[in-house]
């Protein structure tokens, strides 16, 4: 029988650790507003939440594409510490899975500046192994390469890990990696939205985490 353990957990940032909707759904409607005025509504900007700044402001404007993400980068980081929340009880699971022996890396589209901005904010610094962010890679999720570059950097296998995040993009990633998927139900899309692109875990808290983890090793010792 082939050993399946579940060394270490792969995270989105956004939208799965750090509650980040309202931040983004509103530098969005801001710099939309600013140069497309009454074209976005806030229901408008909601599929941008999970694409790079880049695939999605290709989208918008093929020829401000730069000019746009400058905009956004700029009130983004304005604004980011008063309107981001940390997701309950992401912290405390954090540690627990850290004291259980599960390793912890970060997998996700946002530049590694504002990624220890929001682990700041979480007082998460230093728990996880490995952070992958956008200056790491040249293609992002769905692409396999950040999942497959945390794997390598980390010496793991693909059986080894579980992707979780909140949005398509890791669910898809995740499965054009070969490891395992999971949904966070607290998604701003929803959960019905996640369930179609069929996870192989859906969680509804993140210390869903501790059995699922408990009982796959349970399972292989």
């Amino acid at each position: 029988m082939t050993n399946r353990k579940i060394k270490a957990l792969l995270f989105d940032f956004d939208g799965t650790l750090l509650d980040t909707n309202e931040l983004i759904i509103q530098t969005f409607l801001h710099v939309l507003e600013t140069k497309f005025p009454g074209k976005y509504s806030r229901e408008d900007v909601l599929p941008f939440l999970g694409p790079s700044l880049k695939d999605t402001f290709s989208t918008v404007d093929l020829e401000r594409v730069d000019e746009l993400i400058q905009d956004y980068r700029k009130w983004n980081i304005a604004h980011h510490d008063e309107l981001v929340t940390e997701f309950d009880g992401v912290l405390e699971t954090l540690l627990a899975l850290k004291e259980a022996g599960i390793r912890l890396a970060i997998v996700s589209t946002k530049r590694q500046d504002m990624l220890a901005r929001g682990l700041h904010v979480l007082q998460a610094e230093g728990l996880f192994e490995v952070i992958i962010g956008l200056d790491d890679v040249k293609n992002v999720k769905p692409d396999p390469e950040p999942i497959l570059l945390a794997l390598e950097k980390m010496g793991l296998r693909k059986d080894e890990v579980i992707m979780i995040g909140d949005n398509s993009h890791d669910i898809e990633g995740g499965k054009n990696a070969g490891v395992k998927t999971a949904g966070v139900a607290w998604s701003l899309k929803g959960e019905a939205f996640l369930a179609q692109f069929k996870p192989d875990y859906m969680l509804y808290h993140l210390s869903d985490l501790l059995e699922i983890v408990g009982e796959v090793n349970y399972e292989e010792n």
